[in-house]
């Protein structure tokens, strides 16, 4: 079989540079990768731009047409959209938002929303309004009315305690959407806290910064910290023209926990 020198090149630039530096340079690059792969094949949905092909993306097995050139989004990231847009009236809704961790693609498209209050946390990345640990969030009680906190949990050592933090901060019947990669034949969590090198992580866990790999337990853990859980696939929904364009993962329930209190 013949082998994409472009996945080679992918997987060693996500494991050798740190998040931090990929996001700076990204600013930069976004718009280059737009001119040069310009076509009209695929489609990000978020922006409406389009493209020849998309990038191969991961950290192991990089997957075939998953990152856009000119928006850096991934599949998640698309599919994620695509429930705001079509199926949620969120985006028009005059709410407080907290976005744990913001993803390149959604934060100046956020900021553009006029009707929400929408503030960026992150303890390292350069993209973010405030420097806080999602341990320690520095918002009163019963703040916000949607907190996206996306492919954040698997990253941190303690996710029990930052989703009690999250329920803190958010309102009564308020909305958490928690993306986190989640394998459908695992029916509990798996985590190891002595697995601690790169290799291990990557070699366990998929990811070198990884600390574990969600089962269907995950909506129990929603359950536990006080949201009710609840699995939305969109993807039911979506033509396989749709997937194809706008290059959406095959199988992927989207997390959301609506607050009780």
């Amino acid at each position: 079989m013949k082998k994409n020198p472009l996945k080679r090149v992918m997987k060693l630039i996500l494991n050798f540079f740190s998040r931090q530096f990929l996001l700076r340079i990204s600013l930069y690059l976004r718009p280059i990768l737009r001119i040069l792969y310009k076509g009209s094949k695929f489609v990000d949905p978020i922006d409406g731009s389009s493209y020849r092909t998309f990038l191969p993306y991961g950290y192991n097995r990089p997957r075939k047409n998953a990152l856009c050139p000119g928006t850096l989004s991934l599949e998640r990231h698309r599919l994620l959209w695509l429930y705001l847009k079509k199926k949620t009236k969120l985006l028009e809704k005059n709410i407080s938002v907290l976005h744990v961790a913001p993803e390149i693609i959604f934060i100046k498209k956020f900021k553009k929303i006029t009707n929400w209050n929408y503030v960026t946390i992150d303890l390292k990345s350069p993209l973010a309004d405030i420097k806080a640990n999602v341990y320690n969030l520095p918002f009163k009680e019963n703040y916000f009315d949607l907190i996206l906190c996306n492919h954040v949990l698997e990253h941190i050592e303690d996710d029990y305690k930052a989703l009690n933090e999250l329920y803190r901060v958010i309102k009564n019947k308020g909305t958490l959407i928690a993306q986190v990669p989640l394998d459908k034949n695992l029916k509990t969590t798996f985590e190891n806290k002595e697995i601690k090198n790169r290799r291990d992580r990557n070699k366990y866990f998929g990811q070198y910064d990884h600390l574990r790999v969600y089962g269907l337990d995950f909506y129990n853990r929603l359950s536990n910290s006080g949201f009710k859980p609840k699995k939305v696939d969109i993807l039911k929904k979506i033509s396989i023209e749709e997937k194809i364009k706008y290059c959406l993962p095959n199988d992927e329930e989207i997390p959301v926990g609506i607050a009780i209190k």
